[in-house]
């Protein structure tokens, strides 16, 4: 009989373990970044007043054509430089997770970080 309910402990715990990783995933939101007119000039402000969670989607939608979103650090946000490294999405549709701490992100064709095309993100 020990061994069964030994048995019935470790399902139970391994159940509320597979509850509560998916209750995360469920709490995760999406965002569209810029809201109905997207992905554009003078989006630095978006962000304000909400409240972003570390597995937050960030929906970016834009001509690519005429923008692309790189994710950089801190010193490429500020000085709107493309550092050696930073990933750069090219897809018009670009669907990018948030990380828990800073996220930062620019578009990095001439000019256009520099006219507000840029987003800095906390995410809990």
């Amino acid at each position: 009989m020990a061994k069964g309910r030994g048995s019935a402990v470790v399902g139970a715990v391994m159940a509320c373990l597979l509850l509560l990783q998916y209750s995360e995933m469920a709490r995760a939101a999406v965002y569209t970044v810029g809201g109905a007119p997207g992905w554009t000039f003078n989006s630095a402000a978006w962000p304000n007043g909400k409240r972003f969670r570390a597995g937050d989607t960030l929906v970016f939608n834009y001509s690519p054509a005429a923008h692309n979103v790189v994710a950089v650090n801190k010193v490429g946000y500020s000085r709107c430089i493309t550092p050696r490294g930073s990933k750069v999405f090219r897809t018009g549709k670009d669907q990018i997770k948030l990380v828990k701490g800073q996220n930062f992100f620019i578009c990095n064709l001439p000019g256009h970080c520099q006219a507000g095309m840029k987003i800095a993100i906390t995410a809990l």
